[in-house]
């Protein structure tokens, strides 16, 4: 069984399988949707439904409140048809956007690498290449359990069909533990995608302030790894933090990309590195190292950030002491179930 879905204001009717939700049939239509977590977490994929029945979902009950579900809003991310539906959503244009549907791209696990204690490099041949942009996502299917997670991709999008994934273990996550503790070389393993509207805007002609935490560098090396082998000339700050030196993984790649490329700046910012250690670089936060290094003025800029909520917020702060607002910020957050209590900046709705 199936319905239709009508999507305004741009007047497209879809096909939407039974147990589809809203944003898979419509990325997989070729149908941008804003969405940011998928998980019913963030809120980013609220829309309107103006005609017609749906099942809200596993939305939690913070990012769509009961007033909002008795108003006719749900998530697109969660929402299931259960007649044929009408919905208004947000739907910008974007000149640096490429239209791409969402597919699934089964491949092997040609190699696993142990970037940091608690980040692998998993490297997936796909049986198929992947045409996405440097920044983008994808959704992966862990095997036996019924769930997938998302992971940037850290590659560049001309690699060919390998594709590189740098995942974190998180204590308690079922799906993060299988892929560390129990995938290997060999298995094979589906992804979807591509995903995501974090991605350069090229077209803007602005040096770029790529501004990351964590494994939240997997989307920015992307990016920055495509600017440099398009030649761009236009200057290019990677300002990005860990807690200590052994977590600072693609250290000496960055400091190699500095050496080799004139316009390219690394920042490497570490909070929590021993006092006694031969650490010689800026000791502190990520917004903290960034303030430091552009001397707290940040105009004429494109920013890029990527990593958890806290960093992400602190970050939008700091920019916008330092003269960077709304209009030149993108952000890719990092969401889990223990982020859902967190308020969310009401000026940064969408990714």
């Amino acid at each position: 069984m199936s319905y239709e879905l009508t999507i305004e204001p741009i007047g497209q009717t879809i096909e939407v399988e039974e147990g589809q939700t809203i944003l898979d049939a419509a990325l997989r239509a070729g149908i941008w949707l804003p969405h940011a977590c998928c998980h019913g977490l963030c809120a980013t994929c609220k829309v309107q439904v103006t005609d017609g029945e749906v099942d809200h979902g596993e939305a939690s009950s913070f990012a769509l409140m009961d007033f909002e579900r008795d108003e006719g809003k749900t998530l697109a991310c969660c929402a299931r048809l259960e007649s044929d539906v009408t919905i208004e959503a947000e739907i910008e244009e974007e000149p640096d956007a490429e239209t791409i549907p969402v597919r699934d791209f089964p491949g092997t696990v040609s190699r696993i690498e142990q970037l940091t204690p608690t980040i692998k490099g998993i490297f997936v041949e796909l049986d198929e290449a992947i045409h996405f942009q440097a920044g983008q996502y994808v959704n992966v299917e862990i095997p036996g359990l019924g769930i997938t997670r998302a992971f940037s991709l850290a590659n560049v999008p001309s690699t060919g069909r390998e594709i590189e994934l740098n995942i974190r273990i998180v204590p308690g996550g079922a799906g993060t533990t299988y892929l560390h503790q129990q995938l290997k070389p060999g298995d094979r393993i589906t992804i979807s995608g591509p995903y995501g509207r974090f991605f350069v805007r090229k077209s803007a002609a602005s040096a770029s302030i790529f501004m990351a935490g964590g494994s939240g560098l997997s989307s920015p090396r992307s990016m920055i790894l495509d600017l440099l082998e398009e030649g761009s000339t236009l200057p290019i700050t990677l300002v990005y933090g860990q807690r200590t030196r052994e977590e600072l993984y693609y250290h000496d790649e960055f400091l190699a990309l500095a050496e080799k490329h004139a316009n390219f700046t690394y920042v490497p910012a570490l909070s929590d590195e021993p006092a006694d250690s031969d650490w010689t670089g800026f000791r502190g936060y990520v917004h903290e190292a960034a303030k430091a290094h552009f001397d707290n003025d940040f105009r004429d800029h494109k920013a890029y950030l990527c990593g958890p909520p806290m960093m992400i917020d602190a970050c939008i702060t700091t920019l916008m002491q330092g003269r960077l607002f709304e209009n030149d910020i993108y952000t890719e957050k990092f969401f889990s179930a223990a982020d859902a209590q967190q308020v969310r900046s009401p000026l940064f709705k969408r990714v």
